[in-house]
């Protein structure tokens, strides 16, 4: 049975809260917003889909980003984007799929998991003010992702990379009102899905 554990974020953080040191320091972010940063759920062996743990991932995420809380503020995402759905993978769509219907949010679906730079352009050019954006992306792509929006990979991930096995991190980058990274850390987000 599915267990979800709703537990103080302070407690979960993997990395220290610490102000950022920005990777390109004259790069600006989504000034005034808190950017959450998510991998897709689980996958089969085969398909484009999610497998059974997948699919219950991203049913335990409604409540979980419904009810999230971040330094004492309601910090529930008012913006989902995802990468593009390819011929070999519609998994980061899915997994916000749930997340999108409870909260009455479309999932924006207009950049490539490769257009990172020009995801990032659009983050900066349409900030959410005091808001929360959600962003379920392919792993693989992490790096580069993290990279265009400021933050530091090193610093954030084992090796600068994120593991093939992990589905169950999140990344939270925050920026100021003149859009300097302020803070970046990861966290394990607390839903128990059994592995198939």
């Amino acid at each position: 049975m599915l267990r979800i554990g709703f537990v103080l974020l302070a407690l979960l953080v993997a990395t220290a809260g610490v102000p950022a040191q920005a990777a390109d320091a004259g790069m600006a972010g989504p000034a005034d917003t808190t950017l959450l940063i998510i991998r897709h759920g689980e996958k089969p062996a085969h398909g484009r889909g999610l497998d059974a743990a997948g699919r219950l991932r991203a049913q335990a995420y409604v409540p979980w980003f419904s009810q999230l809380s971040l330094a004492g503020r309601h910090a529930a995402p008012s913006a989902l984007y995802a990468s593009a759905d390819t011929r070999n993978s519609a998994r980061e769509r899915l997994t916000l799929a749930p997340l999108a219907l409870a909260l009455g949010e479309p999932i924006q679906l207009r950049f490539g998991e490769d257009q990172v730079q020009a995801l990032a352009a659009h983050l900066r050019a349409n900030p959410v003010s005091g808001g929360t954006v959600l962003i379920c992306w392919h792993h693989g792509r992490m790096p580069k992702l993290l990279r265009a929006l400021g933050a530091d990979p090193a610093e954030l991930l084992p090796q600068g990379r994120w593991p093939d096995a992990v589905f169950d991190w999140l990344i939270v980058l925050r920026y100021d009102a003149d859009g300097r990274l302020v803070q970046q850390q990861r966290m394990r987000i607390p839903v128990d899905v059994p592995a198939e």
